[in-house]
């Protein structure tokens, strides 16, 4: 099989993106750090350890062997179902491991590749796991290849430009501030990343997975907070999701209440409810 810099996953909805895979390289500085974790780990248990000496130094070193194993093992597997394929040294390198095709991380997995992980370290430094990740097509360590898992890359994406994804046009949400209120209080800075996201990606899919992704998306936030029709009459699925990004992400926007028109006010909790998403939005979008 030819060796390959990225793996490309197709969703359900026909949408295909590629997956950056990491390479030698940037796993064996994230091991580095790991290690300096797992060793940092294993100083303070090793104090511990040094009084079984007294008892029997025999016993005191198969003490400090089977501590480094559980330790070093309990980290890889604790930290990267915890973190969701995230130790502190890919984490710092900006790495994650995944499943080869793209789902969900099974723990199962995290097991698998985390007990083979001596195997890989042998005979020095991960020398035999090294030469997998070199010869393998998807730089995979024997671990990787045992659970089918890949390790990708996380590269910082660039904040988007609300300018460009969100105009300065009449939005006909705003009219409503107490439902805009309960809108940000029931919608997680997650929830208005991936809307977000899907603002700015919206001309890399084709037309019929565009308006899918954009109804059920809408559908969702209509489930969140019920607006009146008046407020959803005449635009489009992608445009009220639009309008819902805007009032997440931004502190301004165009409504009746700049032209006069009567708008309903908001009390006290909801007005400390009524704040934007953006510094958390700006945060998701650089990891």
């Amino acid at each position: 099989m030819e060796r390959t810099n990225t793996l490309d996953v197709k969703t359900p909805e026909g949408i295909t993106f590629a997956l950056p895979l990491a390479g030698p390289v940037a796993r064996f500085l994230a091991w580095v750090i790991d290690f300096g974790c797992v060793f940092a780990m294993m100083m303070v248990i090793q104090t511990g350890i040094q009084m079984t000496q007294i008892v029997s130094r025999d016993l005191a070193q198969a003490a400090a062997i089977l501590s480094y194993f559980f330790v070093s093992i309990g980290y890889g597997i604790f930290c990267e179902w915890t973190y969701k394929g995230q130790t502190v040294g890919k984490r710092l390198m900006s790495l994650r491991v995944m499943d080869a095709q793209g789902l969900r991380l099974q723990f199962s997995q995290i097991v698998i590749r985390n007990l083979l992980r001596f195997i890989d370290s042998l005979p020095a430094c991960y020398l035999v796991g090294g030469l997998s990740c070199l010869l393998s097509p998807k730089s995979q360590r024997l671990g990787d290849l045992a659970a089918n898992t890949i390790v990708t890359r996380e590269p910082r994406l660039p904040r988007p430009d609300l300018e460009q994804i969100l105009t300065h046009k009449y939005n006909s949400l705003r009219d409503y501030p107490h439902l805009v209120a309960r809108l940000r209080q029931r919608t997680s800075p997650r929830e208005a990343n991936v809307a977000l996201q899907a603002l700015v990606r919206r001309n890399e899919l084709d037309p019929i997975s565009r308006v899918e992704l954009f109804s059920q998306m809408a559908a969702h936030f209509r489930k969140v907070v019920s607006f009146p029709q008046e407020a959803i009459d005449g635009i489009t699925e992608e445009q009220f999701v639009r309008n819902v990004v805007d009032v997440l992400v931004r502190t301004s926007g165009t409504s009746r209440k700049q032209t006069g028109a009567p708008v309903r006010t908001m009390s006290g909790s909801e007005e400390a409810q009524n704040q934007p998403y953006p510094s958390r939005v700006g945060q998701l979008t650089e990891k």
